[in-house]
């Protein structure tokens, strides 16, 4: 069976979020937005490692609240950096070496089903990269500084990236080690990859596939996910203690 490393970055500044809490860490319907996420994943059989990319100055506060969570879940902690790629970077040298894939997952997409990580993963085991992306239903517009339309966009052949976005290890580590020689801003792994000369997979995902962005996005998140079948998770949060304690 190919194993799966998963990669969740958590370390971002959630500037639009406006709350205390960054948005991995707010609560959405009774646990942790990271929580949700993770809980898809590390019950797989194919599964591995699942490694958590959290911000230096979150890490204190993160164990005061979420050390039992790392502990029963088997998670593994990385270091943000300065970007994304950064941080994605920083866990890429942790995973173990029994690993055929690296899946990246947004740790604010906590409504991602077990149906379409199967539908990615077996993808990328198919072609060697996949993710998960939805196709442009709207109508583009193109418009300048001062919001004055300058053209409309044809949508044929354009999808809206999602995660997970799932890679050989090969092929990955191999675009990470290019990354510093491209100009272009990279924006998502799959770019990284491509911009590498790999040849990268869509899989039709949905569009309840959300990323949490602002507080009225939990509101949303918490519909979808009452609307979903419930997860398995990995056994209790704490064998002592009541769910409560560590949502």
């Amino acid at each position: 069976m190919p194993r799966f490393a998963v990669i969740v970055p958590a370390a971002g500044k959630s500037t639009r979020f406006k709350d205390r809490e960054k948005k991995p860490f707010a609560t959405l319907d009774g646990r942790a937005v990271w929580i949700r996420s993770a809980e898809l994943f590390i019950p797989r059989n194919d599964v591995c490692q699942f490694i958590l990319v959290i911000a230096p100055e979150d890490r204190e506060k993160f164990l005061r609240r979420f050390t039992a969570n790392l502990a029963f879940m088997n998670i593994t902690l990385a270091e943000g950096g300065a970007t994304r790629t950064d941080s994605v970077a920083n866990a890429l040298n942790k995973v173990r070496d029994e690993a055929d894939y690296v899946a990246i997952h947004d740790a604010v997409r906590p409504c991602i089903t077990a149906d379409q990580i199967d539908a990615v993963f077996q993808a990328a085991q198919q072609h060697g990269a996949a993710i998960l992306a939805v196709p442009v239903s709207d109508t583009l517009k193109r418009a300048d500084t001062n919001r004055r339309i300058q053209a409309t966009i044809p949508r044929q052949g354009l999808w809206l990236a999602q995660t997970p976005q799932v890679f050989r290890k090969d092929w990955l580590l191999a675009a990470y080690r290019k990354r510093d020689q491209l100009s272009d801003e990279i924006t998502d792994d799959a770019q990284l990859v491509e911009s590498a000369g790999y040849p990268v997979y869509v899989v039709e995902g949905t569009p309840t596939n959300i990323k949490i962005t602002t507080k009225s996005d939990l509101i949303l998140a918490e519909a979808i996910l009452k609307s979903l079948p419930k997860p398995k998770v990995p056994g209790p949060l704490h064998p002592f203690a009541d769910e409560m304690q560590w949502r």
